[in-house]
């Protein structure tokens, strides 16, 4: 059996791509500006709040065996879902929509199957341990499009998509060598303690309790109370919710449907096997993941893609100390494993304290933590003494081998040629995004982009920032650029934005592809003035570029 990976695109995430391709149509087809506006309110909520930004797919594909059985001669994961559904799909505009996006779109399902592959029998499998609908099984695709590695600039992170709170209020941890986001055993374990804490916060109603999954409990019980107060009906489809929040369940509803019967809709669905073909086992310590992916007999690709929530080149030495591997790999790795000597499990370097070193400087130069090192070396405190000898133990093969380790991803990242002149710039105290971007004059969220983070994760002394700074020449080529694809493709539409607490110039020109001058110009303004809420801006917007 073959499973395929994790394409390396971006797009929106879960109803948003749904949502904002069928909007794009709206807007097209609006005749004055008043009718534009309305249907582009929810649009520009979804571009100014950073919860709803894209998530990025940062890994390529790969396609490797889980077991030698084709999947296409065993009973199907997709017909044991299907006989367990319990949702009431209504037959409404709002799930008829997401449901012709789906059916248009049949690459997207079979892309979603390859990625579920590896995941999806495990997850419908403790689902029915928790006695929770089947149904969200399909979570992650909303969520993530069932990539682990996923993130989004809302700070939102692996394929159940935790925000860092969250995650830790259901117990997955977070360090600097392991984040449980990204595990796919303990995100699903949070995921589902996580929404059956909202189906008993709402009574029992589970669109409610998906409803807050994607928008949180406390806006949809203050939708709830309102609708209560107006004597209105309180279920899902009548409460006034974000736009994407009211298109989050119904495309949930819309897969179930087109699951339910595919051949209604002339789709065939990519085939999963209904057998285990991942398992989990216990390492009991801290181990290389090289020396994993050797001992089970896999790529080391292979073992990382498996285990995503490792951020380093080994497991964390606090654990979990647990590792998913193919279930036909599992018998040989765990002969292999009791054959290791425990001192084999990490390589050892031993290293000549020199004057001036410290813990911190030590640790950052083998790639390791403090911890670890002060644990090796039966250390309590920070102090060290020249001449003596520490054990620090280190990645088994090059950093560069561990090539789905959090370092070698953002390097991957910062490493992609882009437009314009290559700069490094080393963050100091008092440093943020929006600052440095004045300082360079570029985008922050440029900036996030470029080195795989989110723009309000918070910056580390020292951390390394990679900056593109546009030439005359890239300045030149990108105003012929934007000038032919505005004459060519552009749908330019007036509209009025109502300023919000915490905007700026830079701000709204960022979130609606603009320059500041220009924002200057139709409004006769100046930036050095402050805008104030409730401030009305005319814009004139390319909606091709804010969609």
């Amino acid at each position: 059996m073959k499973y395929f990976l994790f394409p390396a695109f971006i797009f929106l995430s879960g109803c948003q791509s749904t949502l904002l391709s069928q909007d794009n149509k709206d807007i097209e087809n609006s005749t004055n500006q008043a009718e534009y506006i309305a249907s582009t309110t929810e649009i520009n909520q979804a571009l100014l709040f950073d919860e709803n930004i894209d998530v990025i797919h940062p890994v390529d594909d790969v396609d490797f065996s889980l077991s030698a059985e084709d999947p296409q001669q065993q009973d199907n994961v997709w017909h044991r879902i299907r006989q367990q559904f319990t949702f009431d799909v209504p037959e409404n505009d709002r799930v008829i929509e997401q449901r012709n996006w789906y059916v248009k779109h049949p690459s997207y399902l079979t892309r979603i199957g390859k990625r579920a592959e590896p995941f999806l029998y495990y997850i419908v499998e403790e689902l029915e341990k928790n006695n929770v609908p089947v149904e969200l099984a399909l979570l992650p695709i909303v969520e993530s499009a069932f990539d682990p590695f996923a993130y989004s600039h809302g700070r939102a992170s692996g394929m159940w998509q935790f925000i860092p709170g969250t995650g830790t209020r259901f117990g997955m941890k977070q360090n600097w060598w392991y984040d449980g986001r990204r595990d796919v055993i303990a995100s699903t374990e949070g995921a589902i303690a996580y929404m059956k804490y909202l189906h008993k916060f709402f009574d029992g109603d589970w669109l409610l309790a998906l409803a807050a999954y994607n928008s949180g409990e406390g806006r949809v019980q203050r939708a709830v109370r309102k609708n209560k107060r107006m004597g209105k009906k309180t279920d899902f489809w009548s409460l006034d919710l974000p736009k994407e929040t009211k298109a989050y369940v119904p495309k949930l509803l819309a897969l179930a449907d087109i699951i339910k019967r595919p051949e209604q809709f002339n789709l065939s669905l990519y085939k999963i096997s209904n057998e285990e073909v991942i398992s989990q086992v216990d390492i009991e310590s801290q181990l290389d993941l090289a020396k994993a992916a050797s001992l089970a007999g896999l790529s080391l690709t292979e073992l990382q893609r498996l285990n995503p929530g490792f951020n380093r080149w080994s497991t964390d030495p606090e654990g979990p100390h647990r590792l998913v591997l193919p279930k036909h790999k599992v018998d040989s790795f765990e002969s292999n494993l009791a054959k290791l000597e425990k001192s084999e499990r990490l390589a050892w370097q031993r290293y000549k304290i020199k004057s001036g070193d410290n813990l911190g400087n030590i640790a950052k130069k083998f790639h390791t933590n403090i911890d670890l090192i002060r644990q090796v070396n039966s250390i309590k405190g920070n102090q060290i003494r020249a001449g003596k000898h520490l054990l620090i133990p280190v990645a088994a093969k090059s950093l560069d081998s561990y090539i789905l380790s959090q370092d070698q991803r953002i390097a991957s990242k910062q490493a992609k040629p882009q437009q314009g002149l290559k700069k490094t710039h080393i963050v100091v105290a008092g440093d943020n995004l929006w600052d440095i971007g004045r300082r360079y004059k570029v985008n922050s969220s440029s900036i996030a982009k470029w080195n795989g983070i989110a723009p309000r994760d918070t910056l580390k002394l020292g951390q390394k920032l990679v900056i593109w700074q546009k030439t005359q020449a890239s300045d030149k080529r990108d105003e012929v650029t934007r000038i032919n694809a505005s004459v060519e493709q552009a749908i330019m539409r007036n509209i009025t934005y109502k300023v919000r607490s915490g905007d700026s110039f830079a701000r709204i020109a960022n979130k609606f592809n603009v320059r500041i001058s220009d924002i200057e110009r139709w409004n006769s303004l100046s930036r050095n003035k402050y805008l104030q809420p409730g401030q009305k801006l005319k814009l004139s917007i390319d909606v091709t570029n804010n969609i």
